[in-house]
C-alpha cells in the first residue's frame, strides 16, 4: 500500500500541521506493507543538526520516509509558492502511483495541482485542520476549489466533531467525516532532571505569586491582547508569562509595558516549555477564532495536570479539549474581565485547581496521547485500504 502525504511544510520546520504530518508518518511506520512518501514546500527550519531554507529543493530521509521538499520563492497571504511543486507532484502521481493520498488542508496552492489529478485512481483523505477565516478574499476565491476537493475526497478527517458543526464546508459533507483527534507527544514533553531544575528556578523567580502560563505564536487568533487586558483586572499576586514570538510581539510588549504582572520572555525552548508546564498554577489559552482548531499546547499543559482557562470559540475543538467546569473554565469570547474573574476563582480555590488539574490530565491520557492517535490513524487507513485496492483493480 503506497501512501503519499501532501503538506505545507515538514520537520525541521515546526508548526501544528507539520507536527500532525510527522505524527501520521510515525503511526504508519508501524503498519505492515506500507510505503510512504511526503511532498511539501520549502520553509525555514532547524533542529540544531538539520537546517533547511525556504528556497531549498531537496530530498531528505526522516524517520525512514522520503521527504520531497520543493523550494519556495515567496509567500502570499500565508501561501508558499513553489515553481517546482507541480512538476514534482506530477512525477510522484505517475511514478509512485499512490493508493491513498492524505492532503492537509488549508493549502489552496497545493490543492490546485492535486485536483488536476482528480481522475486518477487513488483514495483521497482530506485532513481538515481548519477553515480559511482571516483571509476573507482568499476564502471567497477558493470557495469552488474547496467544494471540488471535498467532492473528490473519499474521507474527510476533522480534528473534532465541533469543527464539523462550525464549518460551512464540513456541514455539507458530514457523511464523509471521520474525526481524528490531534495528539501530544508524551516523549517530547518528558520530564527530566534538567527541566525539573529549570522549573525550580521558575518557581523561585515567581515565589508567592499565582503563575499563569501561555505559549504560542504571537498572532491575532491567539488572543493575547485579551489576556494582557485581563491582567489589568488582577491584583499583584498574579504573574502572566506569555511565551513565544511572532509578528505581534512588539505590539504586545507595548500593550503590557506598564503592567509588571505580564512577562513576555520571547521564544522559549522545548525544555523551558516543559519547565513552565511543571511550574505554573494555571494555563491560559486565550485563542479567539476557529483558526485555533484544537490546541496542542492546551492539551500538553493539561497533561501536566494544569487547569485551563479558555474562551468560547464556536465551531472550534478548543472547548472539546478543555471542558468547562471539569478540566477548567470557559469564558465568553474576548471578554477580558470574565477571563480575569476565572483566573481569580482558580487562584482563590487551590482545591478546585487541583481537582480540575487531575481531571485535565485524565482527559488527555484517555483521548489525546500518541498511542491513541496511532490507533485512530491506523483505523482510518485500514478502512480506506481495501477500497483503495479495489479501485486499483487489485481485489
Amino acid at each position: 500500500m503506497r501512501i503519499l502525504q501532501i503538506t505545507r511544510a515538514y520537520y525541521p520546520h515546526i508548526g501544528g500541521i507539520e507536527q500532525v504530518s510527522r505524527d501520521i508518518v510515525h503511526a504508519l511506520n508501524g503498519m505492515d506493507d506500507i510505503e510512504q512518501k511526503v511532498i511539501c514546500l520549502g520553509d525555514e527550519g532547524s533542529d540544531g543538526d538539520m537546517v533547511r531554507k525556504r528556497s531549498q529543493s531537496v530530498r531528505d530521509w526522516i524517520d525512514g520516509v522520503e521527504i520531497i521538499r520543493c523550494g519556495s520563492i515567496c509567500q502570499v497571504a500565508s501561501q508558499l509558492l513553489s515553481p517546482s511543486y507541480p512538476f514534482e507532484l506530477h512525477r510522484l502521481m505517475k511514478e509512485f502511483d499512490p493508493d491513498i493520498v492524505i492532503f492537509h488542508y488549508p493549502n489552496p496552492y497545493m490543492a490546485a495541482f492535486l485536483l488536476a489529478h482528480k481522475k486518477q485512481k487513488f483514495k483521497l483523505i482530506v485532513y481538515w485542520h481548519l477553515d480559511i477565516t482571516r483571509q476573507k478574499i482568499l476564502g471567497k476565491m477558493f470557495h469552488g476549489q474547496n467544494l471540488s476537493l471535498l467532492q473528490r475526497a473519499d474521507v474527510v478527517a476533522p480534528t473534532s466533531a465541533q469543527y464539523i458543526d462550525g464549518s460551512r464546508y464540513l456541514q455539507l459533507f458530514r457523511s464523509k467525516c471521520h474525526v481524528v483527534y490531534n495528539c501530544i507527544s508524551t516523549e517530547r514533553i518528558k520530564i527530566t532532571e534538567q527541566t525539573t531544575k529549570i522549573a525550580d528556578d521558575i518557581r523561585k523567580r515567581y515565589e508567592g505569586k499565582i503563575l499563569c502560563f501561555a505559549l504560542g505564536r504571537h498572532v491575532h487568533y491567539k488572543g493575547y491582547e485579551y489576556l494582557i487586558e485581563a491582567a489589568k483586572y488582577l491584583d499583584d499576586r498574579f504573574r502572566i508569562v506569555i511565551g513565544g514570538q511572532g509578528p505581534l510581539t512588539e505590539e504586545l510588549k507595548q500593550q503590557a509595558a506598564n503592567d509588571e504582572k505580564v512577562v513576555l520572555p520571547g521564544r522559549i525552548s522545548d525544555k523551558e516549555a516543559i519547565a513552565y508546564y511543571q511550574a505554573c498554577d494555571i494555563f491560559c489559552f486565550s485563542s479567539v477564532t476557529k483558526n485555533e482548531a484544537f490546541g496542542i499546547a492546551l492539551a500538553e499543559a493539561m497533561y501536566f495536570g494544569k487547569p485551563a482557562v479558555t474562551f468560547t470559540i464556536p465551531g472550534s475543538g478548543v472547548n472539546f479539549v478543555n471542558l468547562d467546569g471539569v478540566t477548567g473554565i470557559e469564558c465568553p469570547n474576548r471578554d477580558s474581565k470574565a477571563y480575569a474573574e476565572a483566573l481569580q476563582k482558580l487562584a482563590d480555590d487551590p482545591a478546585l485547581r487541583e481537582q480540575y488539574g487531575k481531571n485535565a490530565r485524565q482527559r488527555v491520557l484517555e483521548n489525546f496521547t500518541t498511542e491513541q492517535f496511532q490507533k485512530n490513524i491506523r483505523e482510518l487507513i485500514s478502512e480506506t485500504d481495501e477500497d483503495a485496492l479495489m479501485a486499483k483493480g487489485y481485489c
